[in-house]
């Protein structure tokens, strides 16, 4: 259920927008900064506050990368399959991160603190590999330097 506080954030957003509906990414994000993730039911409360269907709201959620429509650990790890990544070694990269927190591209790690997840650019072409966790981009990767990075996400 959508909170007061919830709504006013969404209306705040909806008033800036040519339509209640223009503002759809905004308030799955506002929801989601509250609730980790887009539910089915929550999915459902923004749409009805939207004058959306499900199935409308549910294409935009599933299109967009940074809405997450399962619950996903503490941080979010992006990984770039772009086709430079992989000319740079991508590929090692998905099979350390997987091996070294026991989970696949998907998943999220037994003590939720991880979701691995891959995207397909991350705008770090001329220093690839390349990673985001949370907001930050890390880039020139390997697994020395995935180690060293890991240490700052407890």
């Amino acid at each position: 259920m959508l909170t007061d506080e919830m709504k006013q954030k969404i209306q705040i957003e909806i008033d800036t927008c040519p339509s209640r509906k223009s503002a759809c990414i905004d308030a799955m994000q506002i929801v989601q900064s509250r609730m980790g993730w887009i539910s089915d039911d929550s999915l459902k409360d923004i749409a009805d506050f939207l004058d959306m269907t499900i199935d409308e709201l549910d294409g935009v959620a599933t299109f967009y990368n940074h809405i997450y429509r399962k619950p996903v650990g503490r941080h979010i790890i992006l990984v770039c399959e772009s086709v430079s990544c992989w000319i740079m070694g991508f590929g090692k990269i998905r099979d350390y991160l997987s091996q070294r927190l026991g989970i696949e591209m998907g998943e999220t790690t037994p003590d939720g603190r991880f979701t691995l997840l891959p995207v397909e650019c991350l705008g770090a072409c001329d220093h690839a590999p390349a990673i985001m966790i949370d907001d930050q981009l890390y880039w020139d990767l390997d697994q020395n330097k995935f180690e060293t990075i890991l240490e700052n996400y407890k």
